[in-house]
């Protein structure tokens, strides 16, 4: 199985059967995408999606990944809403990184 969204390429072409994942969620389309072309093994479909989603999937191996994913929904439409505590919102920076990712995901037709 597949425990990090920021693996799956890696973890997909070696044979894993499943993946317990987060940022589909946010991006569910492109991340079924990106999962079956990669147990498929069909690298010229997986790895442009890879390189696209990575910046986004490397959240989820990071402490925020919960704040990271539900700001990710929001941007991309389906509602995450707030964390509940003792997560607390992310930096102003932090935020910033994952909106400029979600937002570029987004105008490239991810969403």
């Amino acid at each position: 199985m597949i425990g990090a969204d920021d693996v799956l390429l890696e973890l997909a072409v070696a044979g894993a059967k499943g993946w317990v994942a987060g940022y589909p969620n946010a991006l569910p389309q492109a991340s079924v995408e990106l999962y079956h072309a990669a147990v498929d093994g069909d690298l010229d479909t997986a790895r442009p999606l890879y390189r696209q989603l990575h910046p986004l999937l490397r959240w989820d191996s990071r402490v925020e990944f919960v704040q990271a994913i539900k700001l990710s929904m929001d941007i991309a439409g389906r509602h995450g809403g707030p964390c509940r505590p003792p997560r607390m919102p992310l930096p102003p920076e932090q935020e910033a990184a994952v909106r400029a990712a979600t937002e570029k995901a987004v105008a490239a037709g991810l969403a």
